[in-house]
């Protein structure tokens, strides 16, 4: 019966990524799907509007999921649906609590007190928390109208706070700087489509574009002294004061350009397309096509709303049709949560190889080997797809890179548990792939993770080679890193490193350390080459390049130190543990110093997760140099 669960594993964790990938049934008649297709320019870069709503939920609150109001009976709806809504009912979307505050002091300042922070339950969700021995007592999103009347003040405590330097803001001032930005982004979402003041923008269109012609004789008569209707006069002025305010509130270009124009770059904002009107004396088709669908949104009209949407894609997909695949395709992969499928499947993995080291050891180190191939499979699709929609290398800013280095730690340990068949490879692969997936989505709270890394100033060949090789590099010397953790603990805190495993352990270290010193070396090289053509200087001491080379020079210690006899089993992997704080720091460190060409900005939270992945680092090391009488598998050194 044993040897049937590693298939049975295997096929569970199949079914599970199908189901991912296969399209959700649609929960409502509105056609969600194709509002959240419907492309949009941002940043540089033409991506769907699920993208933004997703990418927009992220930012405000840390998640993608929305949920309404209500307490009683709480729903959750889709995030094409909440922008939806933000779009066509601000109204309703002021009432969504998808505004995260965690800082006391910044609770305090919008007016919040304990009881509205309080978490309110049903009876069955009380009972459920009451058999966890736990109930908990406050909530920390709230929503725009909760907040709105305090925005003058926080708008003044952020410009007292923006000129401090990052680096020695206090957590109040980061917190309010956070908050104010999200709001402001909100409201550029609020005048995207629609103005959101407007009951009937259809109907406010279509009045219009009936007294363009009327209305804009009217103002020139008037600018020049003639006989003129000063109520037509007046109510145009009106208007275009209006949507003047519409196209200066807003990033977001929504409205494609001419039906002869297929240069992505000439798309307008809602509001620039309506001051056009005045010249074009007519308005755009697709402002129409927006007010339309915002009307049938109001009038809950399902049938009016998905033809809308069916006839504006195909206009559009006449244009810009490679670019609409590519948007149809990124609604796709959000929806898959590739990554986050994956990180599932690396916890069990993980835990399944743990169990193997205690019983049945052949069975569940095969399934823990199946799961973790079926999740690195399920980042390489995701990161394919990615370099697919992006065009680019599949590394270019620091999100991708944790993508990369967790997909090339697992394809290494891969190899390893193919070799040595231990479950070793298999634990260190879940541990490495969650938690660079885990870093992967902190990173992702900063915004679209499409966008271009901000040091590349040129991409070339060497540039595409470098960041792939010197990320295989630092995903190498993680690994080696985390081997020796796996080593520190199962030697000192249990009795099952016996002396086959610690050899087998200290051999998959030495040559992983190898490979690392190869790729890391090669890859600063290329970097070098890629940065003398681009600024047109081989070295410059950047604080990038000196962590690059401080991993190369780290890994050639370890291996100088072995190869003269200096260190042990115990010594090398104390030094591969140190290793992964030489290369976090040059990771991640680096960027937060504010000088040089790769520096990214300081970020508290990464700061202090960056203190404490070290501080752990160093009490592992401290673990590995007891001695050797103190470990439980002593025998082992």
């Amino acid at each position: 019966m044993k040897k049937f669960i590693p298939l049975v594993v295997l096929v569970l964790g199949a079914l599970y990524l199908v189901g991912k990938f296969l399209p959700a049934r649609p929960a409502s008649s509105f056609n969600f799907v194709g509002f959240g297709e419907l492309p949009v320019l941002l940043n540089g870069r033409l991506k769907p509007i699920d993208t933004v709503a997703r990418s927009s939920l992220l930012q405000f609150q840390g998640r993608q999921r929305v949920g309404d109001a209500a307490e009683s009976a709480p729903q959750t709806e889709s995030p094409a649906e909440w922008m939806t809504n933000v779009f066509f009912s601000s109204a309703k979307a002021d009432t969504y609590p998808v505004f995260r505050i965690d800082s006391p002091d910044l609770l305090t300042l919008m007016g919040i007190t304990e009881d509205d922070a309080k978490v309110r339950y049903t009876s069955s969700a009380k009972q459920f928390f009451a058999v966890l021995g736990f109930l908990p007592s406050s909530r920390s999103r709230f929503s725009y109208e909760k907040i709105s009347s305090k925005i003058p003040e926080l708008e003044r405590q952020a410009k007292l706070a923006r000129p401090v330097e990052a680096a020695v803001r206090t957590p109040f001032q980061h917190a309010v700087i956070q908050l104010y930005g999200s709001l402001v982004q909100y409201q550029q979402l609020k005048h995207t489509l629609a103005p959101p003041t407007s009951d009937d923008f259809l109907g406010e269109l279509l009045s219009f574009q009936k007294l363009l012609p009327t209305g804009v004789a009217a103002v020139r008569a008037k600018s020049t002294g003639q006989p003129h209707d000063a109520e037509l006069a007046k109510a145009t002025i009106e208007l275009g004061q209006r949507y003047l305010f519409m196209s200066e509130v807003t990033n977001i270009l929504a409205v494609p350009p001419a039906t002869e124009v297929t240069d992505d770059t000439a798309w307008m904002t809602t509001g620039q397309s309506l001051l056009g009107s005045f010249q074009r004396g007519t308005v755009d088709p697709s402002v129409l096509a927006f007010a339309g669908l915002s009307y049938a949104w109001r009038q809950n009209q399902p049938e009016q709303f998905n033809k809308i949407i069916d006839l504006y894609s195909a206009q559009v997909g006449k244009r810009f049709g490679k670019q609409m695949q590519k948007t149809h395709a990124e609604v796709r992969f959000n929806a898959a949560e590739p990554f986050y499928a994956s990180m599932t499947l690396y916890v069990a993995a993980f835990l399944l190889a743990i169990f193997s080291w205690l019983k049945w050891p052949e069975p569940l180190a095969r399934s823990a080997f199946y799961l973790v191939a079926l999740a690195w499979l399920a980042t390489t699709v995701g990161i394919a797809t990615r370099m697919w929609l992006e065009g680019r290398p599949p590394v270019t800013n620091l999100y991708s890179s944790a993508l990369f280095i967790g997909w090339g730690s697992v394809g290494l340990c891969l190899i390893l548990e193919a070799i040595y068949k231990n479950a070793i490879g298999s634990v260190a692969a879940g541990l490495t792939g969650f938690a660079t997936l885990l870093i992967a989505h902190h990173l992702s709270l900063s915004g679209d993770t499409l966008e271009m890394m901000q040091a590349v100033l040129d991409s070339n060949f060497w540039l595409a080679t470098h960041v792939v090789i010197v990320s295989t590099g630092y995903a190498a010397t993680f690994l080696a890193g985390f081997l020796a953790i796996i080593y520190i603990l199962r030697g000192s805190l249990t009795r099952s490193l016996d002396k086959a495993t610690a050899d087998s352990l200290a051999r998959m270290v030495y040559g992983i350390v190898c490979f690392a010193t190869l790729f890391s070396f090669v890859g600063t090289v290329l970097g070098g080459i890629w940065a003398d053509q681009s600024w047109g200087r081989f070295w410059g001491w950047d604080p990038k390049e000196n962590g690059a080379l401080i991993i190369v020079l780290w890994n050639a210690l370890i291996l100088h130190a072995r190869w003269g006899g200096l260190i042990k089993a115990r010594g090398l992997m104390a030094l591969a543990i140190f290793g992964n704080i030489v290369t976090s720091w040059s990771w991640f460190g680096t960027n937060m110093l504010g000088v040089g060409l790769h520096s990214y900005g300081f970020t508290a939270a990464a700061f202090t997760a960056l203190s404490i992945f070290i501080a752990s680092q160093l009490i592992l090391i401290a673990l590995a140099l007891r001695p050797l009488n103190k470990w439980r598998s002593f025998q082992t050194a």
